[in-house]
């Protein structure tokens, strides 16, 4: 299958690539490498340096002519999105808005569509949170990832334009950039790796629900390979807090310092885990990296690179 996967040179955005060429796709990324790294991008993909609200995106569907488009790109960090709101909508509305234009234009069959189980829901109203919970979300963030997701229902029901909405967790794994505010484990083996005391915001019992970038890569295929349309949770169901990922990554280190304490940042939630039932009922994903695994093979990651 010929697929166009935008932030194919990003962390969870390059694991998919991976996967589509390892199973004989023909893959094409855009990216513009504003968080992504050529180091990340895959030798058998073909590569334009682009961003996805750039005018000549339809170049790139007129030459390649993709029947999948896989998006991934995105302004991804939350603090971000408060102090920039509209850069935040620039890049996740509007970008993602002339990316499905040109989906429908050029006849494109399938969208799958990154979206934030984290985000988009706001405080849980109750756990771990179905894809049947209200969505009001509380960061800018949030706003922008659920509002693509009607135009993706929008363009369904005028166009006909089939589509999958993945609402990820906290997505975690090798290739991630701990540069910046996003991405806790990245950030905290950063740290520990450097000798430096990573920092919590709040109390330490603030929780989310970490997924391995390899389970969140295996959605994505089988997103595209089922029959599957609408939108599904990706998580593990569990709550891990704050502290207990830092005792974790701290046993697995060694490191043997305690962690710097701070006021919890507005615009995020305190709590949430996701169902995934659904993605295992009509999809027949379900996770199979546990915590411990995957925090192993990432800090391997992160032991090579610093």
């Amino acid at each position: 299958m010929n697929v166009l996967v935008t932030g194919g040179a990003g962390f969870i955005g390059s694991h998919i690539v991976d996967a589509l060429v390892q199973q004989g796709h023909k893959v094409t990324v855009v990216d513009n490498l504003s968080t992504g790294s050529a180091q990340n991008l895959n030798p058998r993909g073909r590569f334009y340096e682009m961003s996805i609200c750039d005018p000549q995106l339809s170049e790139v569907f007129k030459e390649e002519k993709p029947e999948v488009v896989n998006h991934q790109a995105a302004q991804m960090v939350i603090q971000r999105s408060l102090q920039d709101p509209i850069f935040d909508a620039e890049q996740n509305i509007l970008g993602s808005l002339n990316l499905i234009l040109n989906c429908i234009r050029f006849g494109v069959k399938k969208i799958i569509y990154a979206s934030s189980g984290g985000a988009v829901y706001g405080e849980p109203q109750y756990l771990p949170v179905d894809e049947r919970h209200p969505v009001n979300p509380i960061a800018q963030y949030g706003v922008s990832k659920h509002t693509v997701e009607h135009y993706l229902h929008l363009y369904s029901v005028q166009s006909g334009l089939d589509y999958v909405v993945l609402r990820y967790s906290n997505v975690y794994g090798p290739r991630q950039n701990p540069e910046g505010e996003a991405g806790v484990v990245a950030i905290f083996a950063r740290h520990m790796l450097r000798g430096q005391s990573p920092t919590i915001f709040g109390s330490g019992d603030k929780t989310r629900d970490y997924i391995y970038v390899a389970d969140v890569a295996s959605a994505n295929l089988l997103a595209m390979q089922s029959d599957a349309k609408g939108i599904y949770n990706i998580g593990t169901g569990v709550e891990t807090s704050d502290r207990k990922m830092f005792d974790t990554l701290a046993e697995l280190l060694g490191y043997q310092d305690a962690p710097h304490y701070d006021q919890i940042r507005k615009g995020e939630i305190y709590r949430i885990c996701l169902d995934y039932s659904k993605a295992l009922r009509e999809m027949g994903w379900q996770p199979q990296v546990s915590l411990r695994e995957g925090l192993s093979q990432t800090i391997g990651y992160y032991k090579a690179q610093f």
